[in-house]
């Protein structure tokens, strides 16, 4: 089940189709807002929680299709439901190539709407999870002195700590000195949880020294 703090944004021109939109979402107990443009929608800060947003396709000023364009040009990460009455197949490759959920014709099924929303938000709160938890890697990686994290990169490739005083020309129990620190400072007590945390970092595997790429 998706959090209380999950919102669905609704954009649509046509005011009806908010209001139909609105009561079908509320039944099913979401948390919504509507908005009459995609201009109207972009005016706001993104919304901090797990969130989607269903849009048409066909609008005045900024369509669904250029509005998932805008999206993506200010780095902002809103799962997308296209609805349309004017959709084809092209349009449809396009927007689902880009990250789009679903896109749905019109008239669609109350509860195919509605799998997709769930859809939607379980892919948004498992984002906000990862960006959470690489936000919290890169801090615990900040804390590290810069020998700190030349030590690190060594330890990660596998090498002993003789191996790495060898590769940064210290003594080795400068080397363990080091790495006690920096073991310390990720809260880890083994090279596999070292893997996990520059994994959640997304930071780049260090390769082993002479090792060919």
């Amino acid at each position: 089940m998706i959090g209380p703090t999950a919102m669905v944004f609704v954009i649509d021109d046509d005011e009806s189709v908010r209001k139909s939109l609105k009561r079908l979402l509320d039944a099913a107990h979401y948390k919504t807002e509507v908005f009459k443009s995609a201009s109207e929608f972009l005016s706001h800060s993104a919304y901090s929680g797990p969130s989607c947003v269903i849009v048409d396709v066909k609008m005045p000023g900024l369509n669904g299709i250029n509005f998932q364009e805008a999206l993506i040009g200010c780095g902002r990460e809103e799962q997308l439901i296209f609805i349309t009455a004017h959709g084809d197949i092209p349009m449809c490759a396009r927007a689902m190539k880009a990250g789009a959920i679903d896109f749905l014709p019109k008239p669609f099924r109350p509860n195919q709407l509605l799998e997709s929303v769930e859809r939607a938000l379980a892919r948004s709160s498992e984002q906000l999870l990862r960006a959470s938890e690489r936000n919290h890697a890169r801090a615990l990686l900040q804390k590290l002195t810069p020998r700190e994290y030349e030590v690190m990169q060594l330890v990660a490739t596998g090498l002993l700590n003789k191996q790495v005083g060898g590769e940064l020309g210290m003594a080795e129990k400068t080397v363990k000195t080091h790495r006690a620190h920096m073991m310390q400072k990720l809260r880890i007590t083994s090279v596999a949880e070292l893997m996990v945390v520059l994994q959640k970092a997304e930071v780049i595997p260090p390769v082993r020294p002479g090792t060919k790429v």
